[in-house]
């Protein structure tokens, strides 16, 4: 009768270790640092001239002047990098064509700020480059803005017809003193996606 007594104690001391094995808090997961934002986080990039960055349209002015320019011309990359955050991206919608795994589709490069100045430097000296754009559409909440600009790209200045036209899509922050962009997305146009009525000039 003892022994029985003395299971029935050992199995009530079973479970009971069980229930509260159960029942015990998870251990916190450590804190996460604190977030840090690009700007901040990169305090040697290079510094904007004040009338590039005063307005959504002014920072827009600027792209398109510091990448333009003819055969032979340096562009000032330095000027381009101080108009955008350090984590910034450029994406070109691409086409990519068919093969026998998968269909011919659409896909979005994503560029760094350093990625595009290295591929499209000695392209745009090589062969000579203006673009400029022909309408703007701006959208602004709060601190951000949303331009959908539709450009005309040549090779040089005075060429009577663009070789490519197209929409880029700017996403702008305001910090309280300029404006900076943070990403460019765009598409160029094509016979199957001409660009709408609506974001050419009237």
């Amino acid at each position: 009768m003892q022994v029985r007594y003395l299971s029935a104690s050992l199995v009530l001391a079973f479970f009971s270790l069980g229930v509260t094995a159960q029942t015990s808090s998870p251990a916190a997961p450590p804190p996460l640092p604190p977030l840090v934002g690009s700007i901040a986080g990169h305090p040697g990039w290079p510094v904007a001239k004040p009338e590039d960055v005063k307005s959504p349209e002014a920072i827009l002015d600027a792209v398109y002047d510091v990448i333009s320019g003819g055969k032979g011309q340096a562009r000032d990359w330095n000027r381009m990098r101080s108009l955008f955050v350090p984590d910034s991206r450029l994406i070109p919608a691409i086409n990519v064509p068919a093969t026998t795994e998968k269909p011919a589709h659409v896909d979005a490069v994503i560029l760094t700020i350093d990625d595009y100045i290295a591929r499209s430097s000695g392209r745009t000296t090589a062969n000579g480059f203006f673009e400029h754009s022909i309408h703007n559409k701006v959208e602004q909440f709060g601190n951000i803005v949303q331009i959908w600009s539709t450009y005309e790209s040549r090779h040089n200045a005075d060429d009577p017809k663009p070789f490519a036209r197209g929409i880029n899509s700017f996403q702008l922050l305001n910090d309280g003193q300029r404006y900076w962009i943070v990403n460019i997305f765009w598409d160029a146009e094509s016979p199957a996606h001409p660009i709408p009525p609506q974001y050419l000039p009237k």
